[in-house]
């Protein structure tokens, strides 16, 4: 893109509750866009759509257009009015780098196309890969705690029967049937009958 060419701006908008417009965030939005010289291309807005339970439309609109480089920069009201959680603000935020897009909020005066905005972008990002490390920590704690009390760990192994060992080898060398079909037919998992083929096999 040239220098001279304005940028080309999305703006995002979102309520929460039934009855509620998001005409006040928008007039802000394009106020702001506009004093920044920038191309407004479409705005994007989500009504009576809970950030945490409900599927929003009109983002997964704004994704999609972001992942084909139709915009420069995102603009949106808020941080909550955008993301359902901090770790999906930092993954989208990642997202965005990757393309080159960068993200404001207004309220929050986070610009990730200035100095400061990006380091808050990595310290989000810090946070983010704090959290996984110390509910990864947390896991293997609990892995280790287990195994001391002599809990045994993963599925329980399935115990075959002689006579379901019979009736799975004779379709098996019978009909010829694959491995995955004997697990649906038998009602067992595919690893028991990999198991089993596998001890044939061996006594072979």
């Amino acid at each position: 893109m040239m220098k001279s060419e304005k940028r080309r701006c999305a703006i995002y908008t979102r309520c929460s509750s039934t009855g509620q417009q998001t005409d006040s965030q928008e007039n802000e939005l394009r106020e702001f866009a506009e004093r920044r010289g920038w191309n407004i291309i479409k705005i994007f807005s989500d009504f009576a759509k809970s950030g945490a339970k409900e599927s929003r439309p009109a983002l997964n609109e704004l994704l999609k257009a972001c992942r084909q480089r139709k915009f420069d920069v995102v603009l949106v009201w808020k941080f909550d009015r955008f993301a359902r959680s901090v770790k999906m603000l930092v993954t989208t935020l990642h997202e965005f780098h990757e393309l080159g897009i960068d993200f404001v909020s207004l309220t929050e005066a986070i610009d990730t196309s200035t100095a400061m905005g990006k380091m808050t972008f990595h310290v989000l990002g810090a946070v983010a890969e704090l959290e996984r490390s110390l509910i990864a920590e947390r896991t293997v704690a609990g892995l280790r705690e287990a195994r001391r009390r002599g809990k045994r760990l993963g599925r329980p192994r399935v115990k075959l029967s002689p006579d379901l060992i019979a009736r799975i080898r004779d379709d098996r060398m019978n009909g010829k049937m694959s491995l995955r079909a004997l697990s649906k037919r038998h009602g067992i998992t595919l690893w028991s009958v990999q198991r089993l083929a596998q001890r044939d096999f061996a006594n072979d």
